[in-house]
């Protein structure tokens, strides 16, 4: 998963990343607060297992074997191993509590265990299978606690959490390719008259620029599809969703004013930005 500030405006406060988790504001209910932080710590040491330090990839994928174990061994309630004992006795009692569909969280580790080996995409299939292990279980975690599970919110959460994964990746284009990782689907580069020698150039050229705004238009059509979840989810929730919404629409807004040149630049939200997304939010 990309490091690094989120598009999305309720991230937690008090920690720097997982992006896919715009939760535990003051909007969030409390009652669903230990929850919904034992879910983010599971997955954010998930994702500093896959990403963080110098540990060769075998290494990695060993250590995320041997926490998914723990993650298995914790729902069938058996101790997990000492090595992640804080991660674990938060996460168990909210798994019985909430009974907790441990699928969506083995989803979660399965893309951590992609983005160990996987640095390219050769469609946007691939890209959006992704997308429905990396970012789809969060908002299908979410809901299962706001107690909303009907086929329709299902699908429109997904269709925002993959949004939300796809602008991450649409405005971390300048970050992430130099690391490596090309997140734009190849088939796609052909579409557009763009070669992989172009984009590790992070060269701009209306080839290039025009490639970045069809994923971005495209990201932008999937979050509104989405979007009248917000006035399914009772209470709080609700409006904490409609500023995650406001959020990742505002990133697309500043993505298009830098002229889809994300390869050089990225885009950041000012104080000014939030007082749109919560007024905007107002309004849906």
């Amino acid at each position: 998963m990309n490091p690094g500030p989120s598009p999305h405006p309720a991230s937690l406060q008090g920690v720097s990343h997982y992006e896919n988790f715009p939760v535990a504001t003051v909007l969030c209910p409390p009652h669903l607060r230990p929850a919904i932080a034992a879910i983010y710590w599971f997955a954010r040491t998930a994702d500093d297992i896959a990403d963080e330090g110098d540990a060769a990839p075998q290494t990695r994928l060993d250590d995320l074997a041997a926490y998914r174990a723990d993650l298995m061994a914790t729902a069938a309630g058996r101790p997990p191993s000492p090595r992640w004992t804080k991660v674990f006795r938060q996460l168990g009692p909210m798994i019985r509590q909430f009974d907790l569909p441990v699928n969506l969280l083995a989803d979660l580790l399965s893309a951590f265990e992609q983005d160990v080996i996987k640095q390219r995409y050769a469609s946007q299939a691939e890209l959006f299978d992704y997308c429905r292990r990396s970012a789809n279980p969060v908002g299908r975690l979410l809901l299962h606690l706001y107690g909303v599970n009907d086929a329709e919110s299902l699908a429109q959460s997904d269709c925002i959490c993959s949004a939300l994964q796809l602008i991450n990746f649409w405005q971390d284009l300048g970050m992430d390719i130099p690391r490596g990782r090309i997140y734009l689907p190849a088939d796609s580069w052909a579409e557009h008259g763009v070669d992989e020698a172009q984009l590790l150039r992070l060269e701009r050229n209306p080839n290039t620029i025009n490639l970045i705004a069809a994923h971005t238009h495209l990201a932008g059509a999937m979050i509104r599809k989405g979007s009248k979840l917000v006035k399914k989810v009772p209470g709080r929730g609700g409006w904490e969703l409609r500023l995650v919404v406001q959020g990742g629409l505002r990133i697309l807004d500043k993505i298009e004013a830098l002229g889809f040149d994300t390869l050089r630049q990225r885009p950041k939200l000012s104080t000014w930005d939030v007082a749109v997304m919560v007024w905007r939010a107002l309004w849906m």
